[in-house]
Parts: structure tokens; sequence; C-alpha cells
């Protein structure tokens, strides 16, 4: 209730909605003049004007546009992170982002072709958490969606160059297109540890400092599941401090038996991929979950 400064204190008073006449909206709002009581009048006429102050707003605004809006990057289009340059492509699909079972389908192309299947989808085990978004050539699609962390045993999910090929052999298996090759030894090890300056890289034990890295990767393990691989450009090659390290395309310990990150299969299927693999091709390995694949094949050009 309005009152003056002087004004003595009443008790509250009430309008009945018959004393007031409020005209039609078409006669315009210029010649709106209810008939109140005088001690209501200032009131209204301040109710009023500040209506009128949000009228062009509330014209001028879609419905649903004075809620939480979409950001720029939600509405923009991902530009692919697959170039013409690469001929080659790795596939891996699960379920779910918590899956830690899928499949791994090559493709080949012809520079600016479409994608053809090479082979039978590969059964392949996933990290014991299932897919996370890592850090490689890609923007994340979607909304939501777990991000990978160092630990967190997730494989990471994206698009990501593949490196050097290691293993326990002196080169690697006849047929191979002379991909990068390094041979593992009893000192070649994988650093995770995020303080060391080493982080996320291959190194030689002999020849660094052992105080520099404390959390690492045995290369040449006892139970042969390094005996062949790959390794995945994963945050890398500038990694970032706890964004995930060391992982690769290994041999897995068997069906449904879910890795630390990696992405393993048998190792038949292993040396298929090895033997198949042609660095002058570019290739590249994509892994993502059903729910976003189908987002990625129209904004990257996936098969």
């Amino acid at each position: 209730m309005c009152q003056s400064a002087n004004a003595k204190p009443q008790r509250e008073r009430t309008f009945p909605l018959k004393s007031v006449h409020i005209p039609p909206i078409a006669n315009g709002l210029s010649n709106f003049r209810p008939i109140l009581p005088r001690s209501a009048s200032a009131c209204y006429a301040l109710l009023v004007r500040r209506w009128l102050l949000c009228l062009p707003v509330t014209l001028l605004t879609p419905f649903g546009a004075l809620g939480s809006a979409p950001t720029a990057a939600e509405g923009a289009p991902s530009a692919s992170p697959i170039g013409s340059s690469s001929t080659q492509l790795l596939l891996v699909r699960s379920i779910a982002w918590w899956a830690s079972t899928g499949t791994l389908q090559r493709y080949e192309r012809a520079s600016g072709g479409d994608w053809k299947a090479v082979g039978e989808p590969i059964p392949v085990d996933l990290g014991r958490s299932g897919m996370g978004w890592g850090r490689g050539l890609h923007q994340p699609l979607g909304r939501g969606g777990p991000v990978k962390r160092e630990g967190d045993r997730r494989s990471p999910a994206g698009v990501y160059r593949l490196d050097t090929a290691f293993g326990a052999a002196d080169s690697l298996p006849q047929d191979s297109h002379a991909y990068p090759y390094l041979q593992t030894r009893s000192t070649t090890y994988c650093v995770e540890d995020a303080r060391s300056a080493h982080y996320n890289q291959l190194i030689d034990s002999t020849k660094v400092t052992p105080a520099a890295w404390e959390q690492w990767s045995e290369m040449a393990r006892p139970d042969g599941l390094f005996k062949w691989g790959v390794v995945v450009e994963q945050n890398s090659p500038q990694p970032q401090k706890g964004a995930g390290s060391c992982v690769f395309l290994h041999i897995w310990r068997g069906p449904a038996r879910p890795t630390a990150g990696c992405t393993a299969m048998a190792e038949q299927k292993l040396v298929e991929v090895l033997t198949w693999l042609a660095p002058n091709k570019k290739p590249l390995l994509v892994q993502l979950p059903d729910p976003v694949l189908k987002e990625a094949r129209a904004a990257w050009g996936l098969p």
C-alpha cells in the first residue's frame, strides 16, 4: 500500500474489482484511465509504467528464448578432423559410454572417395569404465559424455593418429608395409606419472633419471599382452598433465576382459591390422559409442 511520508498509519484497505473500470485494449493504452480510489492511483500508475517498459521485450522475444540459450559451440557445426589425405581408418564402436566391449572395423578409400570396409568386424575389449572423450584431432560432439582422465580406466573416444608400432620381435610381421616399429626391451617403459617431464612418453630407463618418473607401463610384459602393439596418439604430442597416458592397441587377455584404457583384440587379429597399416595412407583411429556415432557420421564423414 502506498502512503506519503507524513500520513498517519492506517489499516490496510482493499478495493473491490467492481470499482475498477478497464477500457478495451483496442482503445489504446493512451486512454487507459482506471477509476480507482485516490490513495491507490499512484501505485497503479507505477505498475502500468513498468509493464509498458517490459512490453517490447515480451513482444519481440520468441517463446522459450528467455530460458537458458545454447552456446555458440553447441549450435556450430564441427569441422571434420579426418583429412582427405587419410585413406585408412579403424573405427571402434560400442553400444554406450559405459560399455567395455565393442568391435573394430577397418576401412579404406581412394583420396576423396567413399570408405569401403576391409575384412570382417573384429571383437575388442575396451577400458573397464567404457569410453571418455580424450585429446586428439577432434572436438567433442553432442551434449555430455565423460572426459578421459589419468587412471579412470576409460578408452579414449574421438579421432587419433596412430604412432609407432612396437613389439618384442626384431621386426614387424612378414608382409607388413614398412610401418614405423620399435623393438621393446626390459628397459622400455611408458611413463604414466603426470608430474614427470616424460609423461605419456616411451622411454629407455637407462637414459633418464629414475626419480623423473614413478608410475609406468612395462613394455616388455611377461604376460605377452605387448608382444605386438601400436601407440595411439591420445594426449600427444603435447601432453596435458593428467589427461591420460600410454594408450595402445594390443593383444587381449580374452573376450570380455576389459583393459585399463587401451583397445585390445586377439593376437591374430592384431597381426592382421599391423600388416595392413601403411604409413603413406596416414591411418586414423576413431573410437565412439553408438549414441554419438550417428552424429559423427554426418559431421565427420564417417562410414
